[in-house]
């Protein structure tokens, strides 16, 4: 179940739902999907959906991870330096280190993150910067970013991710407590000025404050 013909399967489903950048799907194509998972679930690690990884936290379905990422890629005005809340599994994670030049992804749950770690340092990954804290503050020593995207969903935009943005910078986060919506924040100039459109309708676990260990 973790053949290249399965993934080649993935690939073509993502296709099918409106994914349309060739790099993406490459990357999506490429990248090891069960080695984010524990053994007793890698064997469902192509299917299109989202899976658990501990915590109360899932692995994103491969659709949104490829959907998000597309996004930014078309909409931010530089992928050199990328802001990810939520490290998780470490997943979308890597999929954005194979596209962006300095991924910098923040994690809230201490034993995910040692996880994500030792895959990232498995897949050889070198351009990722990993922090335990709360994501919602992101990382502002090391902004601005050029984009940045979150994998949980806040009740409301956090002010501080805004703040962080790069002049030309786009934001893609899920928004709503229940019913949530995925939203695509731009960032025009170097003013505070920020442009919302709203995508589609998504899933995604809450954007929690504070860190655990």
């Amino acid at each position: 179940m973790t053949s290249q013909r399965t993934r080649e399967r993935l690939v073509q489903r993502l296709l099918e739902q409106g994914i349309a950048d060739a790099q993406v799907l490459d990357v999506i194509g490429n990248t090891p999907r069960h080695i984010f998972l524990d053994e007793a679930l890698s064997h469902r690690a192509y299917e299109d959906t989202a899976l658990p990884i501990g915590y109360g936290q899932t692995l994103s379905q491969p659709y949104i991870v490829a959907r998000m990422t597309e996004i930014l890629l078309g909409a931010a005005a530089s992928l050199d330096k990328v802001l990810e809340v939520g490290t998780g599994s470490g997943y979308q994670t890597a999929v954005l280190a194979q596209i962006a030049g300095q991924v910098c992804s923040v994690e809230r749950i201490k034993p995910l993150q040692d996880k994500a770690r030792q895959r990232l340092r498995r897949l050889g990954l070198r351009n990722v910067q990993l922090r335990h804290a709360d994501g919602g503050f992101g990382w502002p020593e090391m902004g601005p970013f050029n984009a940045i995207i979150s994998t949980a969903a806040p009740r409301e935009v956090p002010p501080e991710l805004l703040s962080q943005l790069a002049a030309g910078g786009a934001l893609v986060i899920p928004v709503g407590s229940g019913t949530q919506q995925l939203q695509l924040i731009l960032r025009e100039g170097d003013a505070d000025e920020f442009s919302t459109q709203t995508l589609e309708a998504v899933k995604f676990v809450p954007l929690l404050s504070g860190t655990t260990r």
